[in-house]
């Protein structure tokens, strides 16, 4: 066991917990993977900083040919983590993401969850948050405590624009007025090799980059026993083309390999 008992009351309860130092000696992998990527994007990057005000970057789904990506997904103990914060019985890879904040990079990433934007339904769900550079309060990610219970899903939204991101949002619900749940807000103290785990229902965000550095991160998502693949009504985000499931099915693990199994 990597959690204690006290972590795992946590992950239940808030969402939300940090790991401590279990990243290490990936820190430098991840990094030099994180510049391949960068070096030769896939189909899937994206830019969301159209001027000149620095730069926010991102990628996914890029672990099956960035190889320092796979070793981390495969060999470190993030698998395990997953199942133990979850209850489950093993934990399969769902994908991976990275992101760059570049100096005097303004915009922030507003407050959402992601798995409205996933194709997948449940609550046995981890995301981890591996800063590749020192991270400190003003140039950090904000969590939500509690947030994966409330009623209902946010309503996802295209970033560059706000729009809704599917045609039918009637299922989601706006986002409450800050002063609902400011009382709740973690922002995570995290050294190199930290990482903060969270439930994929979790809502949150990140400041803009004010920093004279940049702001490297890598995520890493995890689902666990009792998540089911669920048709959303358009593409999702990845947008998994083909994976020819129905709403309720397992998710395939040709897909979405087994990396932990108690």
């Amino acid at each position: 066991m990597f959690l204690s008992e006290k972590q795992i009351k946590d992950y239940q309860t808030d969402g939300v917990i940090i790991v401590k130092d279990i990243f290490k000696k990936w820190i430098e992998p991840l990094r030099k993977g994180f510049q391949k990527v960068l070096d030769n994007p896939s189909k899937h990057g994206r830019e969301n900083v159209n001027d000149n005000n620095g730069r926010f970057f991102e990628d996914y789904c890029n672990w099956e040919r960035i190889e320092e990506f796979k070793d981390c997904i495969f060999n470190s103990h993030g698998a395990q983590i997953v199942a133990e914060a979850t209850n489950s019985k093993s934990s399969q890879i769902f994908h991976e993401h990275i992101f760059i904040k570049e100096p005097s990079t303004f915009k922030e990433t507003p407050w959402h969850q992601d798995m409205p934007y996933y194709c997948v339904d449940g609550n046995d769900t981890g995301s981890f948050w591996i800063p590749l550079d020192e991270v400190d309060n003003k140039n950090n990610l904000k969590l939500i405590l509690g947030s994966h219970k409330w009623q209902k899903l946010i309503r996802p939204t295209k970033w560059s624009n706000n729009q809704s991101w599917y045609q039918d949002d009637s299922s989601f619900m706006d986002l409450p007025p800050l002063e609902e749940f400011e009382k709740n807000i973690l922002i995570p103290e995290l050294n190199l090799g930290d990482a903060v785990l969270f439930n994929f229902k979790i809502v949150h965000g990140s400041t803009g980059n004010n920093t004279s550095k940049s702001r490297r991160a890598f995520s890493m998502r995890f689902i666990g026993d009792d998540v089911k693949y669920i048709d959303r009504g358009g593409p999702t985000s990845p947008p998994f083309y083909g994976i020819n499931l129905e709403t309720g099915d397992v998710m395939r693990e040709d897909w979405f390999p087994k990396v932990f199994n108690n």
